[in-house]
């Protein structure tokens, strides 16, 4: 049987992940420069939207978030890519799809989901909110890579035991 559509209040739905959803994802990546800013980067998640399961939410149909899944070993896995609209934001949408993402991850015997965000480091009054997120859905701050993608844009690894 195939997973379900999971309904959440104000008509949002969250969808069980899925690939070739880049179509679907790239507009709301794109209306959040203020994290996903970068060109080279944008197409660079919408490549990988497109190969890996990605959890999508939707109201009326429309999509208003997505969480990405990078399953690199046997008992690790990443959340590669996320974004929801601005107006959504707050309203239940991460926690909804980061729950569909965990169980996705957990029946393919997933022990250890990690991510990784801009660290501390750099002062950002958005990814602090990110963190904050983050923290809030479990996971802790495992390292700190300063150079990983460039010496401005400094790495914070975070992990959560499922």
């Amino acid at each position: 049987m195939p997973p379900m559509t999971t309904p959440l209040a104000h008509g949002i739905e969250i969808h069980p992940p899925a690939t070739g959803l880049a179509d679907r994802c790239e507009p709301i990546l794109r209306s959040v420069p203020e994290w996903f800013g970068i060109e080279e980067s944008v197409i660079e998640y919408i490549e990988a939207i497109a190969r890996m399961p990605t959890a999508l939410a939707t109201h009326d149909d429309q999509p208003i978030g997505f969480m990405t899944l990078e399953h690199h070993f046997p008992a690790s896995a990443e959340l590669h890519v996320l974004a929801i609209r601005p107006e959504w934001h707050r309203k239940g949408v991460g926690a909804a799809m980061l729950a569909a993402i965990e169980n996705h991850a957990k029946n393919l015997g997933v022990r250890f989901l990690q991510v990784k965000t801009l660290s501390p480091h750099r002062e950002n009054d958005h990814y602090a909110r990110t963190r904050h997120w983050y923290e809030a859905m479990g996971f802790e701050p495992l390292t700190e890579f300063l150079t990983l993608w460039d010496e401005a844009n400094p790495c914070l690894q975070m992990i959560k035991v499922l």
